[in-house]
């Protein structure tokens, strides 16, 4: 493929998820602070944090990790994409039936025994919706990808109206309108993306299936990993935090919910991205060292200037919630840097999805986990409830300082450590500046100046490089 037709390739597709999940992302960003109004307190927003993160630990136990295998088995020319997809649905039905055994052990878990079946069914509805949304993805249904997402965010509000300001379900209206959302979605993509064709038990290939279980099982752990790295932080918060500051341990897990809010912009910045990086990762097999290290460094310097900027308005942008939420700002800092080292860790990811080596990404990922586990113990102790989130931000930067060493051996990457290392200083001194600096606006604001002139000449030239291409597609239309 021509240097200027796979970077096409990718600013396409980039362009297509970012532009067709703006919407949807922006309407997303809109419900947290909705939330903090709709729900009686920061307790009630505690527990419904906790139960979606109970969600998200059961949902890659359930499907054992098989989406990956059906985008990456998917991609293949030469696979049959009916047994893909009907591998796919077995594993996801085989793991629910396993899940419905385990009933008794999944009610101690701790507030979830008042929710299991609504539990069961988000884990359910997720996993159907994820299978059919990556399964079409293989078949560089793009556009019916980006459709959904859309149409998932505005049921998603819809549902989050009827149950929780119409009806006044709490927790409860909370995890229905998750459900109906994701059930609505895997309808609709079923249909609209035409997977009926490809449902034929016939189909089912056991010797292709061992083979997809090879491959997706190490995501498991490796999926456990990252739930422990981002989401366990809420049940150490609930278990050590009753009391600190005269608030309750639900509270304090509401206030750390709400302080995810700003470090999902440059979790969408990475997520428009991935979805598209992906695809090219996969198929680009001519000069592909080249193609990762150039899209590397441009990438790394949007992140960076993105995370000092979200930092620099993090207490401005509180004042969005409700009142009784505006501490959860310090939440904000080292969660950003967190998802900064979180889209950088995918990326490198995709090396390891390119060359099938799913164990690597289960190693590193364990080994961040591991830690996270310690500090979060003792920098809860150290430094209170906020101490989770520099431990995720560590515990995030060893998997990422790992899969940097062990991707030398696949693909030799300039990461350019000189150059990330004056960037993460830089927003170090600036987190610093927030916490200890009563009059803080004037240096955190010089220091994400110097952040973004830093790597002004990358992100500028990658705008540029954008844009041009976008002009010869217009034009040529």
């Amino acid at each position: 493929m021509s240097d200027n037709k796979k970077y096409s390739m990718l600013v396409s597709n980039t362009i297509l998820f970012a532009v067709s999940n703006f919407g949807s992302k922006l309407v997303s960003l809109f419900i947290q602070p909705y939330l903090t109004y709709a729900l009686e307190s920061p307790d009630v927003m505690g527990v419904t944090k906790l139960m979606q993160a109970v969600t998200n630990l059961l949902i890659p136990v359930v499907s054992l990790g098989v989406s990956y295998a059906v985008i990456r088995f998917g991609l293949d020319k030469n696979q049959d994409k009916a047994s893909v997809f009907m591998n796919g649905l077995a594993t996801i039905l085989l793991g629910f039936g396993l899940m419905v055994l385990c009933w008794p052990a999944v009610r101690l878990i701790p507030n979830a025994a008042g929710y299991l079946v609504l539990l069961y069914l988000c884990v359910l509805a997720s996993c159907l919706r994820t299978l059919c949304t990556q399964f079409i993805r293989a078949r560089m249904r793009n556009r019916l990808v980006a459709a959904d997402g859309v149409m998932t965010t505005a049921s998603l509000l819809l549902f989050y109206l009827l149950f929780l300001s119409v009806l006044n379900m709490g927790a409860t209206g909370y995890l229905l309108a998750l459900f109906c959302s994701d059930l609505c979605s895997a309808v609709f993509v079923f249909v609209a993306g035409g997977c009926g064709k490809f449902f034929d038990l016939r189909k089912f290939d056991r010797p292709l299936w061992g083979e997809m279980l090879r491959y997706c099982v190490p995501m498991i752990p490796a999926a456990i990993g990252f739930w422990i790295i981002n989401a366990s932080d809420q049940f150490y918060v609930q278990a050590m935090c009753d009391g600190v500051g005269g608030r309750s341990s639900e509270a304090w897990v509401g206030l750390l919910g709400v302080g995810y809010f700003l470090p999902q912009l440059i979790t969408f910045v990475g997520q428009f991205f991935y979805e598209a990086w992906q695809l090219s990762a996969v198929t680009e097999e001519e000069e592909r060292e080249t193609f990762f290290n150039r899209v590397f460094r441009a990438f790394a310097s949007v992140l960076f200037c993105c995370a000092a900027g979200i930092i620099w308005l993090c207490q401005p942008l509180m004042n969005l919630f409700r009142a009784d939420y505006f501490e959860a700002w310090q939440f904000v800092p080292f969660l950003v840097l967190a998802s900064m080292c979180t889209c950088l860790n995918n990326f490198l990811n995709s090396v390891y999805v390119v060359y099938k080596r799913s164990s690597s990404s289960l190693v590193t990922m364990l080994a961040g986990a591991a830690l996270n586990l310690v500090l979060n113990y003792l920098f809860i102790l150290w430094f209170g409830p906020v101490g989770v989130t520099s431990a995720s931000f560590l515990s995030l930067l060893l998997v990422f300082l790992l899969r940097a060493y062990s991707t030398r051996g696949l693909l030799v990457i300039n990461f350019q450590p000189g150059r990330m290392l004056v960037n993460l200083g830089l927003i170090l001194a600036e987190i610093w500046a927030l916490f200890f600096l009563t009059e803080w606006v004037v240096p955190v604001t010089v220091l994400t100046a110097l952040v973004c002139a830093l790597n002004a000449r990358e992100v500028l030239g990658t705008a540029a490089k954008l844009l041009g291409m976008v002009k010869g597609r217009l034009h040529r239309a």
